[in-house]
């Protein structure tokens, strides 16, 4: 089986990570969308809404799991089985930083990092931006799942 983990905070999910899991889905049997837990980061959005985000926007993939875990994502990976860390990667910043990382990770365990590039048409979105949106008010709805409403 052809296991990946899928890291990150998800504060919150947005259509720029459903692009790379769906897309992800094609290469993999299961994709672990892991909730990365820092004590020392400010989120948005709780763990537990964070994680609910994510079970409603993929309710209907049965090759997906949503996990949470703190410490290094290898170690995560290891734990779990997972062979691969997917990626995505929205410009040459993004490709820079990660690079590193995957750099890193493969010294530390033997582990492969796939990136995907997210599709043109949501290339600009971030989780920082859509925070941003919803602190001022804005229409964020078009840059999230369904599943992502700020209660008012």
């Amino acid at each position: 089986m052809k296991r990946a983990v899928f890291p990150g905070s998800f504060d919150p999910v947005t259509l720029g990570h459903v692009d790379i899991i769906l897309r992800g889905l094609t290469l993999f049997d299961e994709l672990i969308l892991a909730i990365g837990v820092n004590a020392t980061k400010k989120y948005m959005f709780s763990l537990e809404e964070r994680k609910a985000f994510l079970k409603e926007s993929f309710k209907d993939e049965p090759k997906i799991k949503i996990e949470t875990y703190q410490g290094l994502t290898v170690d995560y990976c290891k734990k779990m089985d997972a062979e691969f860390i997917l990626r995505g990667l929205r410009n040459p910043a993004d490709f820079e930083f990660e690079k590193a990382i995957a750099h890193t990770n493969r010294k530390l365990e033997k582990i492969e990092t796939v990136f995907l590039l997210t599709s043109s048409g949501k290339s600009y979105i971030s989780s920082s931006i859509v925070r941003d949106v919803i602190r001022n008010n804005g229409d964020y709805t078009q840059l999230v799942p369904d599943a992502v409403r700020v209660k008012k």
